[in-house]
Parts: C-alpha cells; sequence; structure tokens
C-alpha cells in the first residue's frame, strides 16, 4: 500500500505548469460565473466565457465599522479600477415591497440581490467593489453559497472615539454624492466648500450600537476571509488609506502555490518569519537545519550519511543536503500547499542548484538587517551549535562554560561574514528577490512580506 501511494504522487511539474498558465484561477473563475449565472447550456457558456478578453476584473470587497470612510474609499477605488461601486443601501433602495423580517431573511434578501446585480453586463465585464458588504458571518454564509467570492477583501480599523468625532463632523456634497469632515477629509476646493451641507450621521447612541454589532462579528468576518484579506489602518490620512488599499488590490489574484526562500543574515529573524507564514496560510515550514538533524535522527539511509557531519560540526556536502531537500520538497504537503524554505541556500552553487531543481521557488525575500542588529538577537538568544538547545542571556542561561564559548559573539561574527560574503552571489541569482528591512518589528516584517506575497 505505501509503495502504491508513493507511485502516485504528483509531480512538480504539474504545478508549475498550471501557475504558468495561470489554470488555478482561470477554473476558479470558470465555477464562479457558473454557479452565478447557472446557464442552460453549460458548455456554451464556458466557450463565451474564455472568449472575454478581460479575465482580471477586479472583485473587492470593503469591511469595516461604521464611519470609518468605507465609502470615499470605495468611491476612489471604483474610479481608479473602472470597476461597478456596489452598495446595500442602493440594492435595497431599488426593492419594491418589505425587505425587513427576521435577520435570515433579510440577509437572504441582500444576497438575492446582489446576486441579481453582479449579473448585469457591467459587474461581468468591468467587476465591482462593494462597500459594506457582508456585516455578519449569516451573510458570509450565504454569499459564499451564492458563489460570491471576492479576490481581495480591505477590512478598516481605527479606534472607537475617532470614529465618534468623525460621526459628529460629517459633511455631505448634495451634488456629487461625496462625503467630507470639517476636520478629518476637508475638500480642497473652495467652490465644494461652499456647497457642503450637514451629513445625516449617526448619534453617539446608535453608534455606538452599530460598533458593539460589529465587534460580535468582526472575528468571524477576519476568519471568513483570512487568505485574501488586508487589514489597513483608517487612522491615517485618507490618501494614505487609499494607497495602501489600491497596492494591495493590485496584487496578482491568480492563484499561486506559494514556494518561498528566505534569505538573511542569522539574526534577521527567518525563523519567526517562517513559522508566522506557515501558521496563517498553512504552507510547510522546512528549516534546513532542522531537517538535516531529523534525518540524522531516523538512522536510516541518508541520515547515517549525515550524522558524522553533524557530530563533528562540519557542514553537510551539496550532494547529500539537496538529496534529503529533494526528498522531502517533493511530498504531497509541500506539493499542495506550498513552502517556506529557510537556512538554504547560503552559497552561490546551493542557490544555482535548487533553480536547476524541480523546486525553483516562485517568491523569494532578502531579509536585511546591520550586524549590530543581529549580533543582540543572536547574543541574547542563541541556540548550542551541537546540542541544538535554545539559550537565552536573561531568562536561560546556557548551563557551563563550554557551553557559553560555543555561543560567543566572534563565532556570531563568523556566521555574518560568511553571509555577507556569499550575499551579492545570492542577489545576483535571484534579480526579482524582494528586500525586507528586518530591523523593525517582526510584525511590521511580516505584513510587508504578506503584501507581496501573491502580488505579480
Amino acid at each position: 500500500m505505501d509503495e502504491a501511494a508513493k507511485a502516485l504522487r504528483t509531480p512538480p511539474q504539474m504545478c508549475s505548469y498550471a501557475e504558468k498558465h495561470n489554470l488555478f484561477q482561470l477554473m476558479q473563475n470558470m465555477l464562479t460565473s457558473l454557479v452565478l449565472e447557472q446557464p442552460e447550456d453549460p458548455i456554451s457558456y464556458l466557450i463565451s466565457f474564455l472568449e472575454r478578453p478581460n479575465q482580471e476584473r477586479p472583485q473587492v470587497m470593503l469591511l469595516g465599522p461604521p464611519a470609518v470612510g468605507k465609502h470615499t474609499l470605495a468611491k476612489r477605488l471604483s474610479a481608479e479600477l473602472g470597476a461597478v461601486h456596489v452598495k446595500a443601501a442602493s440594492l435595497l433602495q431599488s426593492q419594491s415591497g418589505p425587505s425587513r423580517g427576521s435577520e435570515g431573511g433579510s440577509a437572504a434578501v441582500l444576497v438575492q440581490l446582489l446576486q441579481e446585480r453582479l449579473k448585469q453586463k457591467d459587474c461581468l465585464h468591468r467587476g465591482w467593489v462593494m462597500e459594506g458588504i457582508p456585516q455578519t458571518r449569516l451573510q458570509v454564509l450565504q454569499l459564499q453559497e451564492a458563489g460570491i467570492l471576492p479576490k481581495h477583501v480591505v477590512m478598516l480599523e481605527t479606534p472607537e472615539d475617532v470614529l465618534l468625532l468623525r460621526n459628529r463632523g460629517k459633511l455631505l456634497d448634495l451634488i456629487t454624492g461625496d462625503v467630507y469632515h470639517q476636520t478629518f477629509i476637508p475638500p480642497d476646493d473652495k467652490a465644494v466648500a461652499l456647497r457642503l451641507q450637514p451629513g445625516r450621521g449617526l448619534s453617539d447612541e446608535q453608534l455606538l450600537a452599530e460598533l458593539h454589532r460589529y465587534r460580535c462579528e468582526v472575528t468571524a468576518l477576519k476568519s471568513a476571509y483570512q487568505h485574501v484579506l488586508q487589514v489597513v489602518n483608517g487612522n491615517q490620512h485618507p490618501a494614505d488609506v487609499y494607497k495602501h488599499a489600491l497596492t494591495f488590490v493590485r496584487t496578482g489574484s491568480h492563484f499561486r502555490t506559494p514556494r518561498i526562500v528566505l534569505l538573511g543574515p542569522p539574526g534577521a529573524g527567518k525563523s519567526h518569519l517562517a513559522r508566522l507564514v506557515s501558521q496563517k496560510y498553512k504552507v510547510v515550514d522546512v528549516s534546513c537545519d532542522h531537517l538535516l538533524r531529523s534525518v540524522a535522527a531516523d538512522g536510516s539511509g541518508p541520515g547515517a550519511e549525515i550524522q558524522p557531519y553533524l557530530d563533528d560540526g562540519l557542514p553537510v556536502p551539496d550532494s547529500l543536503l539537496l538529496r534529503v531537500l529533494e526528498t522531502r520538497l517533493s511530498r504531497m504537503d509541500c506539493i499542495c500547499r506550498g513552502w517556506i524554505l529557510h537556512d538554504f541556500p547560503q552559497n552561490l552553487q546551493q542557490a544555482r542548484s535548487l533553480q536547476e531543481s524541480q523546486h525553483q521557488p516562485n517568491r523569494v525575500f532578502f531579509l536585511e538587517a546591520p550586524d549590530d542588529v543581529c549580533l543582540e538577537r543572536l547574543v541574547l538568544r542563541a541556540m548550542d551549535p551541537v546540542s541544538s538547545e535554545r539559550c537565552h542571556s536573561v531568562t536561560r542561561p546556557a548551563p557551563n562554560t563550554e557551553i557559553q564559548n560555543r555561543l560567543r559573539t566572534e563565532a556570531v561574527r563568523q556566521r555574518l561574514t560568511r553571509f555577507r560574503i556569499c550575499s551579492a552571489a545570492l542577489q545576483s541569482v535571484y534579480p526579482d528577490g524582494v528586500h525586507v528591512d528586518a530591523a523593525q518589528d517582526p510584525r511590521s516584517v511580516f505584513q510587508v512580506l504578506e503584501s507581496r506575497l501573491y502580488s505579480r
């Protein structure tokens, strides 16, 4: 049974071909359109679908609490992208007859109206920017059942006190429908300023009640759209909010199985960043150092060859290392979910060997940090290269002088020097690699990587 299962492994070339020709996204787009339009003749419909000139239509959802600026951002994005601005209020106003009722009934009415709107030619050909929909977990489920799946979700977040201030000073241009604020978003045009009227905002009590309802649902919204979600700080100048949202929305929406390589000096935070990416995107965290120790501990096959090098503190030959790495990256979890690799490659020859294999990375990140930052991190928190035990100079100091000597600053400097020597050669192999300032806090580094993970 085990031998048969091994024989059925999916070849890595299949995923590479599918990504090169954008087949995953094409299949998703076709299935979504079939569910939305439900044509009588699916085959003829799919043929006409493939003949459409623009398959990369924007499908964006803007979420956030009341008074956070969704309307202003939606108008700017839809104008920039040439997409249709879709609002719940407009849909419900077009509904004849009662639209209120139970939460489930009201949500069902909204989803039905939304389905009908998205079937219209302008949405099909230009795409859409959806403002403030969905608002609840129930609406999310009904949208998913209806096949309404966004490619990008932007969620604005702003402190409660700021939302209260924004709500109190709202101004409305009755001609254009644009929303301004006497403090946060004043108009640049004097003629516009003269015709502004106080907007009909919620009372403080109503706003707080709406905020409470939103807070109860926001975790479910984030969970439902976590793989296409970007949280943007709405408590900044509208131009900056727009820039961050537009940058995210313009990232490639086509599916790409992550094959990520993290390069950088020791102490740059590669292991921590790999763990964050693995936890959120479910890709396989492949540390070359951990992989070698794991295979060696197994004691059979390549493990028996690797162990003597680890015992003597010598580097494992590239031919043996690559054989182990090739085996790991060929497993189904790596092929189906993708992987994030660190501790390899470390020099020009290793990088070239990886490029010549069947497992070329499609994202390479260079984590850049000065030596003093790396030294501070490594000396404070270091791993014994012999026992693999982690030590901390404050909370978990080395148990004896022998281990402490192995963690000395001079050894750290040697590792840094080796990386600096090879850095230029690695950059020559990966000229399109993304350079990230790794001296900043880990969450900021993660956000930078995340914003480039699916970009073209």
